[in-house]
């Protein structure tokens, strides 16, 4: 996604094989028939609490069944559920390991086994299970879904296509897999197949649809540099919630981008109510007030980002304010200073080109230009400009 929104469509956890309960039960030996209902009722009951969200009760349970069976099926998985709703997800995988080593093949220990790795980003680590249970039931759309995000996680995107496609084969229109599509070629900057993907989302959903479908849509525009398209995504989305951060930055960038700025700084000035701290934020509201130059509020709004951090942005935007008021000696101090934390960025050679170039400096401009060229680093704006004043011609 954008550098402002890491959003996932990812499978609830309640959705997750969260039906323990359902499992088949292993009969254990040497336990008569009252230990056989205790067990039972005691695995209903542990099962139903793990529903209601009362895990310390749920586990109480479970740790009773322990003492009548130590190795018994349910309570491991059931223990492993109840640490995995606490996010303590290696203390589940240990309680998973144990159901498996007594209880090869357990469906319901592979899944949340598989499902801890996945939180705790071992992607690879969740691709071996859930590929050793397809091997049973190649077939099962809820594991092929969460399968297909891994790949997409460890950018293995031809893999993770093939079993999204697979999952539309067997349930055309499944939501997991047009959202994890969209995700896949966003990821890989193919941003008009995402848009395919996520447009077949919103047409699937109509008016239930995820906010989240229709700022990856914006946000797909925005990337392509179609920005009119992308604001009825993010102005959709802020119907559905006025403050929602992502359509909020998503307007803001489409106006920026279409150059209106008094539009764009209509919602970074939203923003900046709901997060008056952010630096960000505040060093794009600066350039929006730059771009009308209306630089006494844009040096207030650098100066308040910079009061924050270091932000690069906003030094750049400072040195461009006196370089738009001549004061080209001033700007090109801070450029120099940018440069040395930043000595491949392009712009800031052009930009202290073109203030040499105000002060008379033909020379130097050339110099700071060839300078750049010399990182072997080909650049067609500076070239060009570098070409230009060789032959005696102005920027």
């Amino acid at each position: 996604m954008s550098d402002f929104e890491k959003e996932h469509f990812e499978h609830s956890e309640s959705e997750a094989f969260s039906d323990s309960e359902e499992q088949s039960a292993i009969t254990p030996e040497g336990l008569n028939e009252e230990e056989l209902n205790q067990i039972s009722e005691l695995s209903k009951r542990g099962y139903q609490l793990l529903k209601e969200n009362l895990v310390k009760e749920a586990e109480e349970s479970f740790s009773q069944i322990l003492d009548i069976d130590n190795t018994n099926n349910y309570a491991l998985v059931g223990l492993g559920d109840a640490a995995r709703k606490k996010h303590e997800y290696r203390k589940a995988i240990g309680y998973y390991q144990k159901c498996l080593e007594n209880h090869a093949g357990n469906n319901y220990a592979l899944f949340g086994l598989a499902d801890c790795y996945k939180a705790l980003n071992r992607y690879n680590d969740a691709i071996k299970i859930w590929e050793q249970y397809l091997q049973h039931d190649d077939n099962n759309v809820t594991v092929l879904t969460r399968v297909a995000d891994a790949y997409r996680k460890v950018k293995d995107f031809r893999r993770s296509k093939e079993i999204y496609l697979k999952v539309l084969e067997i349930e055309p229109d499944n939501p997991y897999a047009l959202i994890g599509l969209g995700h896949l070629h966003y990821d890989f900057r193919e941003y008009e197949d995402a848009l395919h993907y996520w447009e077949r989302m919103l047409e699937v959903k109509q008016d239930n649809v995820d906010i989240r479908v229709l700022t990856s849509l914006g946000n797909c525009h925005r990337k392509l540099k179609t920005y009119d398209k992308g604001l009825k995504y993010f102005q959709q989305a802020l119907e559905l919630e006025p403050n929602n951060f992502y359509a909020l930055f998503g307007l803001a960038d489409c106006y920026r981008g279409l150059n209106k700025h008094a539009e764009s700084l209509e919602y970074w000035h939203k923003i900046l109510k709901l997060d008056p701290n952010n630096k960000v934020i505040l060093t794009r509201a600066g350039d929006a007030y730059r771009s009308m130059e209306d630089y006494d509020n844009a040096e207030e709004y650098y100066h308040a980002a910079l009061n924050i951090e270091f932000d690069m942005y906003a030094i750049l935007g400072l040195s461009l304010i006196n370089k738009a008021r001549g004061n080209y000696e001033d700007a090109i101090d801070s450029l120099y200073g940018l440069l040395r934390n930043d000595p491949k960025n392009h712009r800031l050679y052009t930009e202290i080109a073109e203030c040499y170039m105000a002060l008379g400096q033909r020379h130097k401009a050339i110099d700071i230009l060839n300078e750049f060229h010399k990182l072997g680093i080909r650049n067609p704006y500076v070239a060009k400009l570098l070409e230009r004043l060789q032959q005696g011609g102005n920027i």
